[in-house]
């Protein structure tokens, strides 16, 4: 199950679904725009896990930025339903809570219509070197589905969220992935963080790739996954 970052769409996952599909049965979530805490989207998270296996048996959770957090989340409030993990470029907690304020307030002033603007000025600092530029072009024809509440409600939970005192109770095998060129987040410092406080768990730095690493060309999060469970199994 695929939990989507801040933009809570799930349709980002296009260009990994046909590769993740060649090995697991895979479904994504959708993230509601009107959550007023963590809480509220775990619940939701485990409605989801609760449809896609009906039968009770657990489910590989992969988690991106925003989604990490709640799947991190989930994986606390319900770990009978978890069977592994995959964390890509998330965090443990959000530390300038200055600029996480400056931005839910920017958002909250800017005309919406201009943020495919921004976004497309941003494109060069968010993805990977390798990206092309049709790929970046349906990228942000994407994330035209995202809504202005969506972001706001996300914000708004990231000033309470810090799970770094909790990791120690996760029992499924986690796998932390880090881009080494994010300029959104510290990726890779965090994801040695919660490496280090998350017992038997596992971390692997995506050499060249920037935050919005999903739709890089090299980037097989399927054949990530096998050579990392290929290992746990060993």
């Amino acid at each position: 199950m695929l939990v989507p970052g801040i933009d809570g769409t799930g349709l980002l996952f296009y260009r990994q679904l046909p590769l993740l599909e060649r090995r697991y049965e895979v479904t994504t979530t959708r993230l509601r725009d009107d959550a007023a805490r963590m809480g509220d989207l775990v619940d939701d998270l485990h409605a989801a896990v609760s449809a896609a296996a009906p039968d009770g048996r657990p489910v590989t959770l992969l988690g991106e930025s925003f989604g990490g957090a709640i799947t991190l989340s989930y994986a606390v409030a319900h770990p009978e339903r978890v069977a592994r993990l995959v964390i890509l470029n998330s965090f443990a907690h959000y530390g300038s809570k200055a600029r996480l304020l400056l931005g839910y307030h920017l958002l909250r002033a800017m005309p919406w219509g201009m943020m495919p603007l921004v976004r497309q000025v941003n494109a060069g600092r968010m993805h990977s070197a390798q990206t092309s530029r049709e790929e970046i072009r349906r990228f942000l024809g994407l994330m035209r589905a995202t809504t202005r509440d969506g972001y706001l409600s996300r914000l708004r939970i990231l000033r309470d969220y810090d799970i770094r005192a909790r990791l120690q109770e996760i029992a499924s095998p986690t796998l932390f992935l880090a881009a080494d060129r994010d300029n959104l987040l510290p990726s890779v410092a965090q994801a040695r963080l919660m490496q280090s406080l998350t017992p038997g768990s596992a971390m692997r730095v995506l050499e060249g790739h920037g935050h919005s690493c999903l739709v890089a060309p090299d980037l097989d999060l399927g054949s990530i996954l096998e050579e990392w469970m290929a290992r746990e199994d060993r």
